[in-house]
């Protein structure tokens, strides 16, 4: 019995009666703790949260001016008498200085301002002309269930902070922007949780509605599962999964890039994606075709802007997957004048989970451009563009930082100025088709 008492989130009423008794009783906090198997803390805010002030109407004018001892105001009764009117005891008069004088404050007494804070047990209560603080258990209680059942209907929340929060909130969502990156950027001017957040959505309070969400947009199921044919695997020997999990056991620091493509319309432009693990930067270049002659000559170019041996340090190990594009691992691990300026691994074959975060990075590129659309109709500078955006939204999964933010930090900064890598305002960032029409 116990045990399921002090597993209790929430003090029952039967726990409020003992915490009265406790206190009437003179017992301490951590005594009447140990009687509800609670902790004192539990109990000394139940205490200060719940106490209730009883004045005494039978004689308040008996109650002392805080200010009496220094007090020296005269003629309040408009008598030239010329007595302090703290020390006027006329015949004539029946009044008390508190009655006219607007500097009057009532003592307070001193113990309720410490523990346990109520005149329970206080052995001067009856005769004390005080305001008093008692705890009461069916008033705590009745107080606390009041407090629950508000909490639980309707939005807690007054017509102008929902139209404050609604025109902070909604044009930042149409931009495409998601609750945890608007919160990184206004935590201090949202005064309500994520969770009411989505709730308030739901039930349309805001102008924004539940298809502006990005989560709550279901994906279309995949008509035929994909497929992938290894006709020749001479390109993954010394390359596999398997190889790649050995070297990361002998180096755990070192720095893994993850590389993909993503396809527009069938025969027509693609992107290469690459993403920095320890950052989650991704960078985005536009290929003419998916060939290996085009991955080829992003890595070359790439070579040529950054130099050798900044591209050796930024990429030292690429894991990508076994499509045709990059099963030429030579080529690419190697420039014209065979000098070595990476190492590329492939994941198993239906496996992309392995490199799950370019993946799952991917839907970025979803919600700007979505799939079936074409990527011909647009140039280099776009794409910068649109990474610049997606780099720019705050992670929870970075804590509230932004990959741009940590690549700055962790990654040599010649790849920010030579590919124009920069940071957008968190309000400015865009994550809808929007970004490039």
């Amino acid at each position: 019995m116990n045990k399921v008492i002090g597993n209790q989130k929430h003090l029952t009423l039967s726990q409020r009666i003992e915490i009265e008794k406790g206190l009437n009783d003179g017992l301490s906090f951590a005594e009447i703790a140990r009687k509800i198997h609670k902790d004192p803390s539990t109990i000394s805010k139940e205490v200060r949260k719940h106490r209730v002030s009883r004045v005494r109407n039978d004689n308040p004018s008996a109650v002392p001016c805080a200010s009496r001892k220094g007090c020296d105001v005269r003629y309040l009764c408009y008598k030239e008498c010329g007595i302090m009117c703290k020390m006027c005891r006329h015949p004539d008069i029946n009044i008390t200085c508190h009655t006219y004088c607007k500097e009057y404050t009532p003592v307070q007494c001193k113990k309720v301002n410490k523990a346990p804070y109520v005149c329970n047990s206080c052995l001067k209560r009856t005769n004390c002309l005080l305001t008093k603080m008692v705890y009461a258990a069916k008033y705590a209680d009745d107080t606390y269930r009041d407090v629950l059942i508000s909490s639980r209907e309707g939005i807690n929340q007054t017509a102008e902070t929902i139209k404050e929060l609604d025109e902070l909130i909604s044009p930042l969502i149409q931009k495409g922007q998601s609750i945890a990156h608007i919160y990184s950027s206004h935590a201090q001017e949202i005064k309500c949780s994520r969770r009411t957040l989505y709730n308030y959505i739901d039930k349309s309070v805001f102008s924004v509605r539940n298809l502006d969400l990005r989560r709550r947009v279901r994906y279309k199921p995949r008509r035929k599962a994909t497929k992938i044919s290894i006709i020749n695997k001479a390109f993954r020997i010394d390359r596999t999964y398997e190889d790649f999990q050995k070297l990361l056991k002998e180096d755990p620091s070192t720095s893994i890039v993850e590389m993909d493509t993503v396809e527009g319309t069938k025969g027509g432009k693609v992107l290469l994606t690459m993403m920095f693990r320890k950052c989650s930067l991704m960078l985005i270049f536009l290929l003419n075709s998916k060939t290996q002659e085009e991955v080829k000559r992003v890595f070359d170019e790439l070579t040529i802007i950054l130099g050798l041996e900044t591209f050796k340090s930024l990429f030292p190990v690429i894991l990508t997957d076994n499509g045709s594009e990059f099963q030429a691992p030579l080529s690419l691990e190697y420039t014209r004048s065979r000098e070595m300026r990476t190492k590329i691994y492939y994941c198993n074959p239906h496996s992309s989970w392995q490199k799950g975060m370019i993946e799952k990075n991917h839907e970025y590129i979803r919600f700007i451009v979505p799939k079936g659309k074409s990527f011909d109709k647009y140039t280099q500078n776009d794409l910068t563009l649109m990474a610049n955006h997606i780099n720019s939204e705050a992670r929870d999964s970075l804590n509230g930082c932004t990959p741009y933010q940590l690549s700055r930090l962790l990654l040599n900064n010649l790849l920010h100025l030579n590919l124009q890598l920069q940071e957008i305002a968190r309000d400015e960032v865009t994550l809808v088709p929007h970004l490039l029409k």
